[in-house]
């Protein structure tokens, strides 16, 4: 048996962990939101897209990388408060993110420095991100004010 295999095993025993499939730790219920997968989605497509950018653009292909990045790590940090001021602010912040990378999209577009289809491909799926955004804090803000938020660690 390899020495990683050997480690992660008896880190499991030790730990009471099964397997890798195991970890189902209530805090990592923002996984299950579309809002946070079509975040990571939009990421992956974002670093196709600019990961080939000549050396002299690379500082705006980092930043439209880490724009696109911002948005699934605020859904996900929001999340993990459990506060649902805070959550807001974070999905706030999320939103902010998805117009600092529509705004890199359509500079890097108007420059020619990406094609007309990669940026209708990234346009496409950031606008389903961006309403999909709204529509999440628009729910949390009705639940704000009818009260109807719980702040605890029960399992979702």
């Amino acid at each position: 048996m390899g020495t990683l295999r050997y480690l992660n095993l008896k880190y499991s025993v030790f730990y009471g962990i099964n397997s890798a499939m195991d970890r189902k730790n209530i805090n990592r219920g923002f996984k299950k939101l579309r809002v946070w997968q079509d975040a990571v989605s939009l990421y992956v497509l974002a670093c196709k897209i600019f990961a080939n950018f000549p050396f002299e653009l690379k500082k705006v292909a980092a930043n439209s990388i880490d724009a696109a990045h911002s948005v699934s790590r605020n859904i996900s940090e929001g999340y993990c408060r459990r506060s649902l001021k805070e959550y807001l602010n974070f999905l706030n912040i999320a939103l902010a993110s998805c117009g600092e990378f529509h705004s890199c999209c359509f500079t890097c577009k108007q420059a020619q420095q990406i094609s007309e289809d990669d940026y209708e491909r990234l346009d496409q799926l950031h606008y389903k991100l961006e309403n999909a955004l709204v529509k999440l804090i628009e729910s949390l803000q009705k639940k704000q004010a009818e009260k109807q938020w719980e702040e605890s660690f029960r399992p979702n």
